[in-house]
């Protein structure tokens, strides 16, 4: 790792941890909800261990608060501010600075994962069934999606703007992903829909891996895949640097 990159990793790790903003969507709220929900047993859910559905949204919930919500704020602050600007003409560069946000997601969602699967498996989530390297193939296609989705809307909008769609459009994907509402729940309409936003298609291929309970887990993959290339090249093809 060159010296630039690693300055600017460092610096990227110690503003995230000195935002209690950050802290509380990527960390605190996954641990809140998986705690709550874990201990209530309210959601409805056809399976017969409550965890297994809880579980596996929690994970997609947590992996799209960072790898969009985070990012696409942080990111479309530092534009508004020309700090984009200006790295780009440091010995940093783009390429260098994108790799450290890149990284930086990456060291969220290792942490996001300790936490999160040592709580579940103490609320009696059992994870004799789960298939770990598929599930890590899913939160890293769902990372890369939910990325580009954060980018190009954070490219395109005056940073106050880009921080309401950002929240509104966590919201949405929230309620309509199947991570704490399942898919047959929702109106039927809604229904069609949500299972091919990234959120609704992460939360069932992760919850094909864990639990092998996935909805549809082969069309989810697909529409996973799709989103992980079409999101990343929207943002790069529109993104405005200032």
């Amino acid at each position: 790792m060159s010296g630039p990159l690693r300055a600017q990793l460092g610096a990227e790790l110690r503003i995230l941890v000195r935002n209690g903003e950050q802290l509380l969507l990527t960390i605190i709220i996954p641990v809140l909800v998986l705690v709550f929900f874990g201990l209530t047993d309210v959601l409805p859910s056809d399976l017969d261990d409550h965890m297994d559905f809880l579980t596996p949204g929690v994970v997609a919930l947590a992996i799209m608060s960072t790898s969009m919500v985070s990012l696409g704020i942080a990111t479309g602050f530092e534009r508004n501010y020309k700090v984009l600007k200006r790295l780009g003409v440091t010995p940093l560069g783009r390429p260098r600075w994108l790799a450290a946000k890149t990284l930086t997601v990456m060291v969220v969602e290792v942490v996001q994962l300790a936490l999160l699967v040592p709580i579940a498996l103490a609320l009696d989530w059992n994870a004799d069934d789960a298939r770990w390297l598929l599930a890590l193939g899913a939160v890293g296609a769902g990372t890369i999606a939910f990325a580009g989705l954060g980018l190009f809307i954070a490219g395109r909008l005056r940073a106050e703007v880009n921080l309401a769609a950002q929240n509104g459009l966590y919201i949405v994907l929230l309620l309509l992903g199947g991570m704490v509402v399942p898919f047959d729940e929702l109106p039927s309409g809604l229904e069609a829909v949500a299972k091919f936003l990234p959120s609704g298609a992460l939360a069932d291929v992760l919850r094909d891996a864990l639990v092998g309970a996935g909805a549809q887990p082969d069309t989810s993959w697909i529409v996973l895949g799709a989103w992980a290339v079409a999101a990343p090249l929207a943002a790069a093809l529109t993104f405005r640097w200032e």
